[in-house]
This record gives structure tokens, C-alpha cells and sequence, in this order.
């Protein structure tokens, strides 16, 4: 998928181009008062749909000038290799940044070599959770107070219990009950030492919203955002790719399917959705008459209990 592919070539594509930049405007005007506030801040970025918009919105809040911030992805070691590829030629220099884009990889590998992590026993287990540790470690070795990330109140319930300010405490743990009020759009950014902000600039927006504004934008995506032929299996009503970590279990049959990818993760627990739209505008089309979250539908993480997202945030996931 190109950026030509993705462009915008009549004006009845460019419905609800006004909420779109209103929404727009809020997230730069946050991610201006993290830059004035706080004094190191870093954006995490995975290489999927709502980090690739949260960069964007980053780079505009402050062109002409570079971005103020370094960007961090907690690699898992379980990548969909199109998204790794996506994040390499994502930071390179081009004439929007003709310096580049300053990238840490912070690596669970690493973590479960230096024995702060376990790695699971399980055939296929998941690295999802020992990312928690990765970003704490990353967090604090680059002296950052205050982590962009580009979760959005829609996708799942604990998430809609955050601020756009999210305070975390010196151990980088999460207190619902000790959230802020943001009466008007006015946000408290003072931290003692010790504490950290994780900023949410996209919380008022959808999928939806997202999607169509990759399409304003004309952004590139990873080729796994959009349905090919691919070979999956099903295992807990969920489809997983075929790879060197996702293997079968006996009884699981492979299948090629026309599929694609709604969320990027882990990919020992991202499930693909069965799918024809190979274009922005097929896309847009089934996430307006989708009735299930994209993490509700796709993530097999959040399916182990209902409080699932929030004891991992409470450890300080993001």
C-alpha cells in the first residue's frame, strides 16, 4: 500500500473533515503542553495505525522544527516482520525530517538474558506481559517523566478510566482512584521526583476516526493493516498467523484466507480478521458497520479475565 493509493481524489471522501481537524487540533495542543511542562518526554510508537497517527500529530505540533522527543518501541521479539520493516524506513530521514527520527529499541530478549524476565513456558507463549518490565527498565534509563502513547478511551473499558494525563507513581504503577480532574481541557502536569505522565492525545478518538484521518493524511501503513491471501489457524475462536512462534497445536488446521490485521501486537496473540478490503476506503467501510473493539475482537490478551487491561496497567503497562 503506497501513499498513492491512499489518495484523496474527491471531495465526498473528505466527509467529516471538520471534526477530524478539531480532533487533530486537541491532540497537537496536549502534546505542546507535555513539550512546556515536562522536561523529557518520549513517545512510544509500534509501528501500528494509532502510533503511526500520534507521530504524525507529534511532527506538526512542532514543524518546521524536528521532533523535540526520541521515539520508543518495546520490541517483543514476536514482530510481524512487515511492521519492523514499517518502523525502520518510518525513521529515516526524508524531507519532512531530514534528520531522521531518533529511535530506542527497548528489547524483552534483552530483559529475559539479564534474568529481570521469565520467558514462558508455554509452547507459543505470549511475550506480552514481560513488555511491562522492558518499559519500566526503558523508561527509566532514559530519565524520561512523560510517555506519549496512543491508546484511545474506545477500545476497551479500562482504558476509557483514564486521563489525557495518566500519573503514574515512582514504581511506574497506575491508581485509577488517583486520577486528576481536567475540568475544560485544562491539565495538571506537576509530578514530584520520581513520578511520570503517561499522555494519551488520542483518547477522544475512534477507529473510525483514526482510519479516516490515515486516509485525509494519506499515511503509509504496514502491508497488515490491509487483506491478502495468508495462512492462519484458529485457536479460541481467534485466527492466528502461521510463523515461527504461532505453530499449530495438533487439531488445529492451517487455512489460507483472505485476511487482515486491526491492531498491531505480540504476534503470538494479535488475531487477523477475515476480510476483502485490500484499500483504505474497503477498510473504512467494515470498521463503520463493526459491532466488536478491534482489541475485542483480535487480542487474545484481553480475553483472559474481564479486568484483563487494567491489572496489567496497574503494573505499569501502558
Amino acid at each position: 500500500m503506497t501513499v498513492t493509493d491512499l489518495a484523496v481524489s474527491a471531495p465526498e471522501r473528505l466527509d467529516h473533515v471538520d471534526e477530524l481537524r478539531a480532533l487533530e487540533a486537541e491532540a497537537v495542543h496536549i502534546i505542546r503542553e507535555v513539550a512546556a511542562e515536562l522536561e523529557r518526554p518520549v513517545l512510544l510508537f509500534s509501528g501500528g495505525k494509532d502510533s503511526i497517527v500520534l507521530l504524525r500529530l507529534a511532527e506538526k505540533a512542532f514543524r518546521p522544527a524536528p521532533l523535540p522527543f526520541p521515539i520508543l518501541h518495546v520490541d517483543t521479539g514476536h514482530n510481524f516482520e512487515e511492521v519492523i520493516a514499517f518502523r525502520d524506513r518510518r525513521v529515516r530521514p526524508d524531507d519532512r525530517n531530514p534528520d531522521g527520527i531518533t529511535l530506542i529499541v527497548a528489547s524483552v530478549q534483552d530483559s529475559i538474558d539479564t534474568g529481570k524476565v521469565a520467558e514462558s513456558t508455554e509452547p507459543s507463549g505470549s511475550r506480552n506481559r514481560l513488555q511491562t518490565r522492558t518499559l519500566l527498565d526503558a523508561l527509566e534509563a532514559g530519565g524520561f517523566d512523560a510517555a506519549f502513547g496512543g491508546a484511545r478511551r474506545d477500545e476497551e473499558r479500562a482504558r476509557a478510566k483514564e486521563r489525557v494525563f495518566s500519573f503514574r507513581d515512582e514504581f511506574g504503577q497506575w491508581d485509577p482512584r488517583a486520577q486528576r480532574p481536567e475540568p475544560w481541557s485544562i491539565y495538571n502536569g506537576r509530578i514530584r521526583r520520581g513520578e511520570s505522565v503517561r499522555v494519551f492525545p488520542l483518547s477522544n478518538w475512534t477507529e473510525l476516526d483514526i482510519w479516516r484521518y490515515i486516509r485525509l493524511e494519506r499515511l503509509e501503513l504496514p502491508s497488515i493493516y490491509f487483506a491478502a491471501e495468508r495462512e492462519v489457524f484458529e485457536r479460541d475462536g481467534i485466527l492466528l498467523a502461521v510463523s515461527p512462534f504461532t505453530q499449530p497445536r495438533p487439531g488445529e488446521q492451517v487455512r489460507t484466507e483472505s485476511v487482515r490485521y486491526r491492531t498491531v501486537g505480540d504476534l503470538t496473540i494479535t488475531g487477523a480478521v477475515r476480510s476483502t478490503a485490500t484499500d483504505i476506503d474497503s477498510v473504512i467501510a467494515e470498521v463503520s458497520a463493526a459491532t466488536v473493539s478491534e482489541r475485542g475482537e483480535t487480542r487474545a490478551d484481553d480475553r483472559t479475565s474481564a479486568a484483563a487491561m487494567e491489572d496489567r496497567k496497574r503494573e505499569g503497562y501502558f
